[in-house]
């Protein structure tokens, strides 16, 4: 390489990732779409901040991936701004209907959950995005509505989209108001062709004509009372009607009775950092409970993308999700010994379970986390092998702002998933699909519970301040990518960009969030990029390798920012999805 300075030639930098990370000093988005990441970009300009960033992207997303996330689906939400004692989430999922009992469930359709109407929970992400707007934020919901409402004008159609779409056109064709919108010209849109999503466009414009007519009673309230129309006015009138004509049984009562629980995060702590985590309503206390297991670990030592390193993180996975399928389920409806769960103590006590040499054939036995609370409690669910295949979904945002603002949010539903709403271009969010109808699992369906949901953005604080956020669509394959791309920071000292890229595992060792809850013993995913011999080293400790693709949305696609120590933030994008991160 030419140095123009000496005008003599060195040694040639070599290029160890795909993309460059990315270096900012004011602001940061990172999506899982690139058009979404510049909506939030749009938001700085305006004089917003990483909340209005956040929100606009997330609406954008509902957009712009409608295979995987809708504005009537789900968005659990995390925040942080400096002075907080810790980050608030925002359960942005839904309830089960209040007059749907498992046992009336079942009369009906036996242990089955057909896709569309008996799914159905009631719509949070309208709720969850205006309420950490009205919160967090600074601007209008017309400002920050405003790039979703150009999208919804239209967009280029990209590959993964089209090949989605596409899958599913039989569906779509049963679905008049589905196929307007996904089946322009009676057929799934080509790559580069526009997709145009008219009436919800047209309802984001009635929610920001809302918002200006309250105006004279303040930014919160004016958010409010769009939020307001869609759980108790007119908005709410059509869903419910829709729900009657699909054969749900959810209602305008169990609209109006609505709203998203914000409260604190769990946490634990990780090579001397925090970890937050959103509540065991989702699978978020997996993450740290994972990296718990790990921590009693010499990772360094065993060696990043080694044999004995993969093979200890896998059976770390499946001794916390042993304890997922026990304990987790929504707090409201079940005791979760959510701190003995958390417990270094507890931690200490499973990770002597795992063996080095041998690969635990199945997901192991739960523990006692009962004893670390200083009470007793029931043993927990034990699920047993089951055959079936894991939907696709989700999508995720994260922002950071230079005052120390932190804002991540996954949202979730694909818009495919159910008929779109007449004159509102949404659907009713399916979520129920996470809810079980084996009455033993904590996660059971039962009226008005709300299922355990997979999406879960994370935070990393130190000192105070908000070091990460972090998280990724990929069902179960979610927490499994996080706590690798953690690994890779605080373990592995790479940048941002380089953990996100490095090839990863995902144990299918444990039962599926998504009915029919599919679950393989002992199968162990992994990307074609780890070399052979590392693959036939976790054969041979009893690992069931099944190779992927060298680069895949399988593993899940991860979109992160840090803020270094100087406050330079620095983002990652997942070039797994059309992922994306900017700033200045």
């Amino acid at each position: 390489m030419l140095d123009v300075v000496t005008g003599t030639y060195g040694p040639s930098i070599a290029v160890t990732q795909g993309r460059p990370v990315f270096l900012a000093r004011t602001h940061m988005v990172s999506s899982t779409h690139y058009l979404a990441t510049m909506a939030g970009l749009r938001m700085f300009a305006l004089g917003g901040n990483a909340a209005d960033a956040g929100v606009a992207a997330g609406i954008a997303l509902n957009v712009l991936e409608p295979h995987l996330c809708n504005f009537g689906g789900v968005a659990p939400i995390m925040f942080f701004r400096p002075g907080m004692p810790r980050p608030e989430t925002i359960a942005g999922v839904g309830c089960w209907p209040r007059r749907v009992t498992l046992e009336r469930y079942i009369e009906r359709y036996g242990t089955d959950m057909p896709v569309g109407a008996p799914r159905y929970v009631t719509p949070a992400a309208p709720d969850a995005w205006l309420t950490a707007l009205a919160r967090y934020g600074r601007l209008t919901l017309g400002e920050v509505l405003g790039p979703a409402c150009e999208l919804c004008g239209g967009f280029p159609v990209f590959a993964r989209l089209a090949l989605a779409i596409a899958h599913v056109a039989p569906r779509l064709r049963e679905w008049p108001a589905s196929a307007r919108v996904f089946l322009p010209n009676g057929r799934p849109p080509q790559v580069g062709e526009v997709l145009v999503q008219r009436e919800l466009g047209a309802l984001l414009r009635r929610l920001i004509d809302i918002e200006t007519s309250a105006r004279h009673r303040g930014r919160e309230a004016a958010i409010v009372a769009a939020r307001d129309d869609i759980y108790r006015g007119e908005i709410a009138r059509t869903l419910a009607a829709h729900a009657g004509r699909t054969g749900s049984e959810l209602d305008a009562e169990d609209l109006a009775a609505y709203h998203v629980a914000v409260e604190p995060s769990v946490s634990s702590t990780y090579r001397g950092v925090e970890v937050h985590a959103c509540g065991p309503w989702s699978q978020g206390p997996l993450l740290p409970m994972v990296l718990n297991l790990l921590q009693g670990a010499d990772l360094r030592r065993l060696g990043q993308g080694s044999g004995p390193y993969l093979h200890y993180l896998i059976e770390a996975i499946k001794l916390a999700c042993a304890d997922r399928e026990a304990f987790f389920g929504d707090p409201k409806y079940v005791d979760v010994p959510i701190a003995g769960l958390l417990s270094p103590e507890y931690a200490d006590e499973r990770r002597r379970l795992i063996d080095g040499a041998v690969a635990c054939p199945r997901l192991p036995l739960p523990g006692d986390p009962w004893r670390y609370e200083g009470r007793s409690g029931p043993g927990g669910y034990i699920p047993a092998p089951a055959a079936g295949a894991p939907e696709p979904d989700t999508s995720f945002v994260c922002t950071m702002d230079a005052e120390g603002n932190a804002f991540c949010a996954t949202p979730s539903d694909p818009g495919v998933s159910a008929p779109l709403v007449d004159d509102l271009g949404i659907i009713i969010s399916t979520r129920g699909a996470q809810l079980w109808t084996t009455p033993a699992h904590p996660s059971a369906i039962a009226p008005g519970k709300r299922p355990r949901l997979t999406p879960n953005p994370a935070m990393l604080l130190e000192s105070g301040q908000a070091v990460m956020a972090f998280g990724c669509p990929g069902g179960d394959a979610q927490v499994q990518a996080m706590v690798q791309v953690v690994c890779n920071l605080l373990d592995f000292g790479m940048n941002i960009q380089a953990a996100i890229e490095a090839p990863r595992v995902i144990s299918a060792s444990f039962p599926s969030s998504f009915h029919p809850h599919p679950y393989e013993p002992g199968v162990v995913h992994v990307e074609g990029r780890i070399p052979p011999d590392v693959r036939e080293q976790l054969a041979s400790l009893g690992h069931t390798v099944q190779v992927l693709p060298d680069f895949t949305p399988a593993t899940a696609s991860v979109c992160a920012i840090r803020r270094r120590d100087n406050g330079v933030l620095e983002g990652g994008a997942d070039p797994r999805r059309e992922s994306y991160a900017a700033g200045w």
